[in-house]
């Protein structure tokens, strides 16, 4: 008999005992009947313990993310062979979590990881379904940029054991390049090519892995070389020890890691002889029906990607008009246009593009960071344990990452959350939008949302380290506003800023639609963002250079954070005064990351229990 017909049963005697029938709404029933629900709920988060431990078994690299000590010498199987075994296995625990559990058995914490499990596992095999038109590596992200990142941010060598283990890992590096660039083969057979501009970048930052020495003759250490051997000096040990170690690094560098890439370069170079100018998702193998799960997965809705199009044009719109009003409050003479183009070329709104200019950004972005982190309980009541800090992004991968990112704290408190800043080129990180990136990225965007979610107790791991870029992303655009509750943003064109990141969003509705469902080339799309938002062009390039290689992605931001916005006003209509804005966002982020459907779940459950007549 399975374990919930066992429960079934318990639950069946209960109810028809003659003498629990005479005393139904005794505490001896009521008592039984919550120990049950008990013993199945801890059941069940036992067993979600157990699928998370197998599948982090599965990958050492995410065991060092979360700053775990195990697998340290070791690098992911990423083979095709490995990633179809995982969804076997992802689709043999849904079937396995359906038939051994009853939803309506658990308590309330419980029946909705059941549920997200559902949803998550359901999402991983319908975007495996079209998984072989996502391309393996792009200039945004990809294994021959994401690996070296990996062993420079989170390869500790603090001991003789922690450099050979890097050592061990710098030695597998030909197979794991060697495992994405066999699926990117076999994708490129299949019609599956990227657009012709995204090969040049891709190579080029293949190429800067391994520049200078060894690989070459140069005063230039190249960056996996510099890493290591700093890290190796550091050590308490003897000097002979270290010239060891160095020599054992040198040689898995030249006999691992730089046939890997020139192997990779010379794909690369294979494949942009045969690659084209278009650049949308409908090029790809039945195109159509990819961006829409694409679509699906990113904003967790069923918007069609005509109606996100439609939402998009409205919301920058509304934007527009408010940032007229800014504009008309500044004095400023002229069009919102050319409004746009005073903010692009005027030096007085970027720091200088030298060493200077960039300690003086990084001590300013720490500067907001710092003051927002003080000025906490006046919005949340739950608060991040850990700390976080503001980093540059490395010059390395300055050509390839984004703008600004997160990066989540360790699980062990060894790291702290990180704020990564790029700073290749000042006049794409103007002041007037540095005070709203700081509050995305870090506090109290990314930061407190991540932070507190990896940091709540008695939830199953994938609740507490799991994500929806619709509630993730939309959470941090709705957080660029919130400051502006407690009058932090007192420089009018910093509170243009803020209207500039949001209608930013607002437009990847426009052009990540446009590309991947209209048909727009890239020039169209840039030329859009140029006459609608107020971005500097290498920034609106580089952008739009991100939605091409992926699709519906920058869709989620708006979406969620339009959720989120009425969400708020249907709580506050619905509770007047008794609306309180701390825990009205202790119910957003106090359940780890939800889909959208499920979070106005949560809402309406918050209303319901918090007014007077309910409590």
């Amino acid at each position: 008999m399975k374990k919930t017909a066992l429960l079934a049963t318990a639950f069946l005697t209960l109810s028809t005992s003659p003498l629990l029938t005479a005393c139904l709404d005794s505490g001896a029933e009521i008592t039984q009947r919550e120990e049950l629900i008990v013993q199945e709920s801890q059941r069940l988060n036992d067993w979600f313990a157990a699928r998370y431990e197998e599948q982090l078994a599965r990958s050492p690299m995410s065991r060092t993310y979360l700053g775990l000590p195990d697998g340290m010498d070791q690098l992911d199987d990423i083979s095709q062979t490995a990633i179809e075994e995982e969804m076997e296995l992802a689709r043999s625990w849904l079937n396995e979590m359906r038939r051994d559990f009853d939803i309506d058995r658990l308590d309330a914490q419980s029946s909705l990881s059941y549920r997200l499990f559902e949803v998550d596992i359901e999402d991983q095999l319908a975007t495996h379904a079209v998984g072989q038109n996502d391309y393996v590596f792009s200039h945004m992200s990809g294994p021959h940029t994401g690996l070296p990142s990996f062993l420079i941010n989170y390869g500790k060598v603090e001991s003789v054991e922690g450099a050979e283990d890097y050592i061990s890992r710098l030695r597998a590096v030909q197979t794991y390049i060697g495992q994405a660039q066999a699926r990117a083969e076999a994708q490129f057979a299949d019609g599956v090519t990227m657009p012709k501009f995204v090969y040049a970048k891709v190579s080029d930052a293949a190429r800067n892995v391994i520049s200078g020495s060894p690989f070459e003759e140069s005063e230039e250490n190249s960056p996996l070389w510099q890493d290591i051997r700093t890290k190796i000096n550091s050590l308490e040990t003897t000097q002979a020890k270290k010239d060891d170690l160095l020599e054992q690094a040198k040689e898995a560098l030249l006999t691992s890691v730089q046939p890997a890439y020139i192997s990779l370069i010379a794909m690369f170079d294979q494949q942009a002889a045969a690659a084209t100018t278009d650049d949308g998702a409908w090029k790809l193998p039945a195109g159509s029906n990819y961006y829409n799960v694409r679509l699906k997965h990113y904003t967790t809705t069923d918007l069609t990607a005509d109606e996100i199009h439609d939402i998009g044009l409205a919301e920058v719109a509304r934007i527009q008009d408010e940032m007229r009003d800014i504009m008309k409050r500044v004095g400023f003479e002229g069009t919102l246009k050319e409004f746009f183009t005073f903010l692009r070329t005027d030096p007085q709104f970027t720091f200088p593009n030298t060493d200077e200019g960039r300690e003086a950004y990084m001590s300013e972005a720490t500067a907001i960071i710092d003051d927002m982190r003080g000025r906490l309980d006046t919005l949340f009541i739950t608060k991040p344990k850990a700390d976080m800090v503001v980093k540059r992004v490395e010059p390395f991968r300055e050509d390839t990452a984004f703008g600004a990112f997160y990066n989540s704290p360790a699980l062990d408190g060894s790291r702290p959350g990180t704020y990564y800043v790029n700073l290749k080129s000042m006049e794409d990180q103007p002041k007037f939008l540095m005070q709203a990136l700081a509050y995305h990225e870090g506090i109290p965007g990314h930061h407190m949302q991540i932070a507190i979610a990896q940091e709540l107790q008695g939830l199953p791991k994938f609740r507490t380290l799991g994500g929806h870029t619709a509630f993730i992303e939309g959470w941090a655009l709705y957080s660029e506003a919130i400051p502006k509750e407690i009058g932090l943003y007192t420089d009018p064109y910093k509170e243009f800023g803020q209207l500039g990141m949001e209608i930013f969003r607002a437009a990847r509705l426009v052009v990540d639609t446009g590309i991947h469902s209209k048909k727009w080339d890239r020039e169209k799309a840039v030329q859009y963002y140029l006459d609608n938002i107020p971005n500097p062009e290498g920034d609106v390039r580089a952008e739009i250079d991100r939605y091409i290689v992926w699709p519906g992605q920058a869709t989620a931001y708006m979406i969620g954070k339009l959720k989120i916005e009425e969400l708020r006003k249907k709580a506050e209509t619905d509770m007047g005064e008794d609306f309180d804005i701390r825990q009205f966002h202790d119910t957003l982020i106090a359940n780890g990351s939800v889909p959208l459907s499920i979070l106005e779940e949560l809402v309406d459950d918050y209303i319901l229990t918090s007014k007077p007549e309910t409590k």
